[in-house]
């Protein structure tokens, strides 16, 4: 006889292949649909950072209980996985910069920055990163137009600066764990049955307004094997990406470079979780995550924490998000 524990994650997995169908039909249905205005009023420009209350912050604190922190961010450093054509680069002109100055002969040490600052190492993906060709239009988060909103000085509406700080619930679903593996493998797609599988192993549910970060493994590859780590990846399939925009939650995050399994699920479609994310729902996404020792210890519920920079018009920030038990 089944005890009630494997009847329950029958019942799951069979939800969640019903879902998977369902998610499908949805996805391909609804393509073209306007995704605008927000539930949010049409000039919203913070998207599921509204989910964020002063309630979901006071539920945050009551899990801080052993006050042990855990960095979730990787360093920033010249030699990390960049992708595509970015760069990074930091120096320190002169040594030492300025001084001796005065009688006391002060001297010190000043650093020198040039890359891109919002897209390299652990980031946050802003509402005004990704968008939608429709006709001749370039069309965001809440039907604004890059005709109207973009500038080459920062964005005039959708900057950064809108997200403000992250205080809430985070909730981690290792996938990797329920899956067996270390690591899953580049290019496997997520599906709503491997994040109710792990929610069961978290025995955690997910509430609105929460960050959801996603254990796949592949940060093992973050400064060990740069080329591997950004040839491919695991990640949530479109499935997975609606399966979680049900649950309300304000933030994405996993250990790999684009929350979404590359190569996408349909080679012939770039970013379509972004779109369907980011985009039509305005939930972030927080690339590049190290989260292998909140794995370890199974800290499957926590106090999230995160400061994005203040960039006024950047589409997306560093920051060294933490997680507090």
């Amino acid at each position: 006889m089944l005890g009630k524990h494997h009847h329950r994650v029958i019942v799951l997995v069979l939800l969640g292949a019903w879902a998977l169908i369902q998610y499908h039909k949805q996805v391909q249905s609804s393509e073209d649909i306007k995704w605008w205005p927000s539930p949010w009023g049409a000039d919203d420009q913070r998207g599921a950072m509204n989910r964020i209350t002063a309630a979901k912050v006071l539920q945050a604190k009551q899990l801080i209980r052993e006050g042990k922190m855990y960095s979730l961010g990787r360093l920033y450093e010249r030699d990390m996985p960049i992708g595509d054509n970015r760069f990074f680069s930091m120096t320190i002109p002169g040594l030492p910069t300025t001084g001796p100055l005065g009688t006391n002969k002060l001297v010190g040490n000043d650093e020198l920055f040039n890359g891109q600052l919002g897209h390299v190492g652990t980031q946050l993906d802003g509402l005004g990163h990704v968008g939608k060709r429709v006709g001749n239009e370039d069309i965001f988060y809440n039907g604004m137009k890059l005709s109207e909103i973009g500038s080459s000085q920062g964005l005039k509406k959708l900057g950064i600066e809108n997200v403000g700080p992250v205080f809430t619930r985070g909730v981690l679903l290792d996938v990797a764990r329920v899956k067996g593996v270390r690591r899953l493998p580049p290019g496997y797609a997520i599906t709503p049955v491997d994040l109710q599988d792990a929610l069961v192993a978290a025995e955690v549910v997910i509430d609105e307004g929460d960050v959801v970060v996603i254990h796949t493994g592949h940060g093992q590859l973050w400064m060990q094997d740069n080329e591997q780590y950004g040839q491919g990846a695991p990640g949530i399939g479109m499935a997975a990406a609606c399966w979680l925009i049900d649950k309300k939650i304000s933030m994405i995050g996993s250990d790999n470079f684009g929350i979404e399994v590359f190569p996408p699920e349909d080679p012939e479609q770039r970013g379509p979780v972004h779109q369907w994310t980011v985009m039509r729902h305005g939930i972030y996404h927080l690339e590049n995550l190290d989260l292998s020792q909140l794995a370890a210890d199974k800290v499957y519920e926590f106090a999230f924490i995160y400061i994005p920079l203040p960039l006024k018009g950047a589409t997306g920030s560093p920051g060294s998000p933490i997680a507090v038990k």
